[in-house]
């Protein structure tokens, strides 16, 4: 029986976080919280597939939530993953969106919501 290398759960965290529609989650997320239609505005993805990495994320130990009324807002559980992402983009020569904490009632463009912010510009729309 083979012992498991302790570096192993160093090479899941990677693996977690490294499709793009992840890493721009966690930005967006930020220092703060979002919704589901809150990301599906600001990065142009579908709900379902933004939906499908919040779980990855959340199973992972890298986000919690909590529901207010029929909205889930999900929060980092390790914000320490925002001095990782600014470090690897750091070493990459990468510059970062501006990390922003936005209030939930100011977050969408919903019906719902009664402003919208801003878009952080996504990292696949870098040149």
């Amino acid at each position: 029986m083979k012992k498991q290398n302790p570096l192993q759960p160093v090479v899941s965290l990677f693996e977690t976080i490294s499709p793009l529609a992840r890493l721009e989650i966690l930005l967006n997320i930020g220092s703060g919280e979002a919704c589901v239609c809150h990301l599906e505005t600001r990065l142009g993805y579908r709900q379902a597939y933004i939906s499908q990495h919040l779980m990855a994320l959340r199973q992972a130990g890298l986000l919690d939530s909590r529901r207010e009324g029929k909205y889930i807002f999900h929060r980092l559980a390790k914000p320490e993953i925002l001095d990782l992402l600014k470090e690897a983009a750091h070493i990459s020569n990468v510059a970062l969106p501006k990390l922003e904490m936005v209030s939930p009632e100011k977050q969408c463009a919903c019906p719902t919501c009664t402003e919208s912010v801003p878009s952080l510009i996504p990292l696949s729309a870098k040149a």
